[in-house]
Formats: C-alpha cells, sequence, structure tokens
C-alpha cells in the first residue's frame, strides 16, 4: 500500500513529509519547492501482540518500543497543486501522475489560512481553507475525466456492442493509476448512470462519475496543518462539519520533537502525548523555548502532533490495513534464528493467507499448501481473510514461512 501527500503549495507538504520520514527534502516559504516526487519510508505505530502473547519480541523489519509496533510504509510527497492544472497549469499533469500508484492520499491543508490558492503568502486568517480541499478536489477529478475522455468514443462504442462491459473496459483504461473494476462497479452503481449507453451521458453525469470514483479509488484524510497558530482554530472548527475526515496537526512541532529525539536531547516516539528530557542541561535556551513552545500549544491542546494519527488513519481506516506477523515456528512465536515476532506486515483489506505468502516470498507464494493460526493453533486454507493482530505460520511444499 502506498499512500500520496497532496495539496497546494506552501502548506507544508514537504515539513509533513519530513516529519513523518525524517527526510530531508527540501522546503521553503514559497511555491513549488518540491518539483520531482519524494518517496520515503513512515511507519504506523500499532499495539504489538508481544504483551499480549507474554513473550519479549526480537523486531527486524520494524521495531518495538515499550509495546507500540513501528511499521514501515511507503509516502509519496509529489509537487504543489494549482488551479487549472489539469490544463497543465503549474506543474500540472505531472503533479497528477505522479500519484497514479497512490492508494489513499494525505492533502495537507494550510488551517491558518495564510496561503493562497496559488500558495503565496497571505496575512494570516484571510484565506478560506476549505475552498483549497474544493479546488484540489476538483483538478483530480478532471484529471481523471481528462483520462477517460481520450479514449470515451472506443470505450462507448465497444462497450454498446456488448463484446466489453463497460466496467471492464474502463479498468483497463484506468489500471495504470491503481483503479480496479469492482472500484469502478461500485462507482457506477453508486451514481446510477446507463452502463449500456455511456456515450449518452452529459457533461455534469460525466463529471459526476469521475468524482465518485475518485472518492472510492483514492480515499483521503485532511491534515489540517498549522493548527497550533491562534488563527487556525475558527478554521478547524469549520472543517470538521464539512464531511470529510479532518485530522489537526502540527507537522514542524513533529519534525522538532523527531529531530530533537534523534540527537538524543529528549526521548519521543512519534505519536506520544509528551516528550521527556533525562538531561535538560544538554539543551540550549532556544531549544528550551522551543520544546515549551510545542507543549503549550500543541502536545497539551491536540494530545500529539497529529503526524502519526494522520498516518495511520491513512493505512489503517482508509484502506482498512491490518498487521500480521508471519512466523516459521508456531509454538515459540519465532523464525529459524529464533527471534521473536521478527516481522510484522501491513496487509491491505481482504488479504488472504496466500496473499501473506506472496508478500514474504513469490515462492512460498507460488507452493503453498495451507496456514496455521499460531495463537489459536488452527489450520487455515489459502482463502482465509486475515484480521489485524493474526500471527501466521506458512507451510508450503519442502518449507514453513
Amino acid at each position: 500500500m502506498i499512500t500520496g501527500i497532496i495539496g497546494k503549495p506552501n502548506t507544508g507538504k514537504s515539513t509533513f513529509f519530513n516529519a513523518a520520514t525524517l527526510l530531508n527534502v527540501q522546503t521553503g516559504n514559497y511555491p513549488f519547492t518540491t518539483i520531482e516526487p519524494n518517496v520515503g519510508v513512515a511507519y504506523i505505530r500499532v499495539p504489538c501482540v508481544c504483551k499480549a502473547l507474554g513473550v519479549t519480541d526480537s523486531p527486524v523489519n520494524s521495531s518495538c518500543v515499550d509495546g507500540s509496533r513501528l511499521i514501515p510504509v511507503k509516502l509519496i510527497d509529489v509537487a504543489g497543486l494549482v488551479p487549472k492544472a489539469s490544463e497543465g497549469k503549474g506543474l500540472g499533469n505531472k503533479f497528477l501522475d505522479d500519484l497514479t500508484q497512490a492508494d489513499a492520499l494525505i492533502h495537507v491543508v494550510d488551517a491558518s489560512g495564510s496561503t493562497d490558492k496559488e500558495g503565496r503568502n497571505l496575512r494570516p486568517g484571510s484565506h478560506d481553507p476549505i475552498e483549497d480541499i474544493e479546488f484540489v478536489e476538483k483538478e483530480f477529478d478532471l484529471w481523471l475525466r481528462q483520462i477517460l475522455s481520450k479514449e470515451w468514443s472506443r470505450i462507448s462504442k465497444v462497450s454498446a456492442g456488448e463484446s466489453k462491459p463497460l466496467p471492464e473496459m474502463l479498468a483497463e483504461r484506468l489500471s495504470g493509476i491503481s483503479i480496479s473494476e469492482p472500484e469502478i462497479m461500485e462507482a457506477l452503481r453508486i451514481t446510477g448512470l446507463d452502463t449500456a449507453k455511456p456515450a449518452a451521458w452529459n457533461d455534469e453525469e460525466f463529471l459526476r462519475f469521475c468524482s465518485v470514483l475518485r472518492k472510492i479509488s483514492k480515499p483521503t484524510i485532511i491534515a489540517a496543518n498549522k493548527s497550533d497558530l491562534p488563527v487556525s482554530k475558527e478554521n478547524l472548527e469549520r472543517l470538521s462539519k464539512i464531511g470529510r475526515t479532518v485530522r489537526p496537526c502540527a507537522a514542524e512541532a513533529e519534525l522538532l520533537l523527531r529531530r530533537a529525539s534523534q540527537s538524543g536531547l529528549i526521548t519521543y516516539v512519534p505519536g506520544d502525548r509528551s516528550f521527556s528530557s533525562p538531561d535538560r542541561s544538554k539543551l540550549s535556551d532556544p531549544q528550551e523555548k522551543a520544546l515549551k513552545v510545542v507543549e503549550e500549544r500543541v502536545l497539551n491542546v491536540y494530545g500529539s502532533t497529529g503526524v502519526q494519527e494522520v498516518i495511520n488513519s491513512a493505512f489503517l481506516e482508509l484502506l482498512g490495513g491490518v498487521v500480521v506477523y508471519p512466523v516459521e515456528d508456531e509454538h515459540k512465536f519465532s523464525d529459524k534464528k529464533q527471534r521473536i515476532l521478527p516481522d510484522a506486515y501491513v496487509m491491505e483489506r481482504g488479504s488472504t493467507a496466500r496473499d501473506l505468502a506472496y508478500t514474504i516470498h513469490s515462492d512460498l507464494g507460488r507452493t503453498f499448501l495451507y496456514a496455521i493460526d499460531a495463537r489459536k493453533g488452527v489450520r487455515l486454507g489459502a482463502d482465509y481473510e486475515l484480521r489485524d493482530s493474526d500471527v501466521i505460520k506458512i507451510v508450503a511444499t519442502g518449507r514453513g514461512s
């Protein structure tokens, strides 16, 4: 699963990306700081099964901190989007093309209202962030329509002739941007459009279909950034009423905390409600002051910086991800090297035991025989649908997982 970070220029997208991944991508207080997409690894944070199982784990592909498992996931930060991007303005279609593989989107919005639609600086509180949400969604819809329009005549003719149904034709056209046939069928069901006569759809119906398809295939969470600024309070209240999934966040605060932790100045795990400073003598006066501001304006107000919550929501709520722990010894919950609960994977909603086998190694998937629920000692078939916190042993021809 991959999540893309989107938004207009100068909202703090790259700061959010840096805070989530600790990569030092270029940031700046001006439009189009990001040109090429940045790809990095962030982490979801979930309770580890080690405590429930009463074992001390030995993580390999992830980490466990005081019973919290941090599991790697992929983020993509793309260039900022401006009005009429679907017509090529700004970095235009490049922005949209960079998002083709994203399964979900994090839309970083300037909750302080201090930048216009082009990303230029304004007096804080003078711009409505709801307008930014609306225009970004509209540009995405127009981009989808543009992709389909190029072959709509052929798609309509072939599907009307019943040689191929419309959902299959659309899936072929949209497979390159991670939109599946079931998602297309659901969009057609919701819109109620005539699939037998797609050529008869008017412009409004066509765009409505694209809008519904975008919501289904690219579910989005709004990261209301700069929520720590006083002028953001009123906008946050309004954002909470627009029918979107919205989370307040302060990316700069998260980045400060993570870098201070990385430097050994404080103890902090992403998503924590607080931090500690074992040796305050290491802190300079400016550092002490900056950390106090984060504590008073962010952590004490919102309970966290919000960045970790946004990442968790994208992968676990929007995409319905489940965390699964593969093992080779179902009795000791270990691998061949006796490492306890060595790996944890975030699997897509509806993934099966066989899917897990392929995720571990393609050969394991091809030679799959059955799986074992290590917590219950129950044998599972290839089509068993994985559940959150499952501990699974894969049995294959000539080997185990």
